[in-house]
């Protein structure tokens, strides 16, 4: 017995649809700024005691999901949080380094969003609080087959990994140091 679903030739379908489905029909964008962390300065403290440096920007389409407001009340006052969640076709982010103009030998020719990294959509700087990559085609995970059930080999050959998920809070832009060029 062998699993029926969730091979390669699924997996191509299923992609080509939803890349046809982010890219065509719902075609929101965002521009991502990948964090350098070894070329900012911290503090004792862990905190960025000058200035952050990024990579980027790289466009991508992308679904989005706006939170709600948030009011928070604090010593000072109301304070107010924006949140969204941008999520990501994996297969989207495969050598999208390349954009950054960056070596690729140290970084590695993939995208892998990261806590601190900085995504732009509408005139609204995100910073990333959270990423997940647990979306699994099929509910399979080719890096881990379990393998233990003799009827059932080549699990290795079933499933993908679909899509990568940041949450995020909004941050003013001169926090993040990013502005844009103005042309004349």
């Amino acid at each position: 017995m062998c699993a029926l679903f969730g091979t390669a030739r699924d997996i191509s379908l299923f992609r080509h649809i939803n890349r046809e489905l982010i890219s065509d029909i719902i075609t929101q964008q965002c521009a991502f700024y990948k964090y350098k962390l070894e070329e900012t300065k911290v503090n004792i403290y862990g905190e960025a005691a000058e200035e952050k440096y990024y990579m980027g920007p790289v466009l991508l389409n992308c679904i989005i999901e706006r939170k709600d407001k948030e009011f928070i009340e604090t010593d000072l006052g109301i304070d107010f949080n924006f949140g969204a969640i941008f999520k990501f076709l994996r297969d989207d982010l495969l050598d999208k380094n390349k954009d950054f103009n960056i070596d690729t030998a140290l970084y590695g020719a993939d995208l892998v969003p990261e806590v601190g990294d900085i995504i732009l959509y509408q005139d609204g700087y995100y910073e990333v609080d959270n990423v997940s990559a647990n979306q699994f085609f099929v509910g399979k995970n080719p890096d881990y087959p379990n393998n233990i059930n003799p009827l059932n080999p080549g699990l290795e050959d079933f499933g993908s990994s679909i899509s990568i998920i940041c949450e995020t809070h909004q941050i003013p832009g001169d926090k993040t140091g990013i502005s844009r060029e103005r042309f004349l």
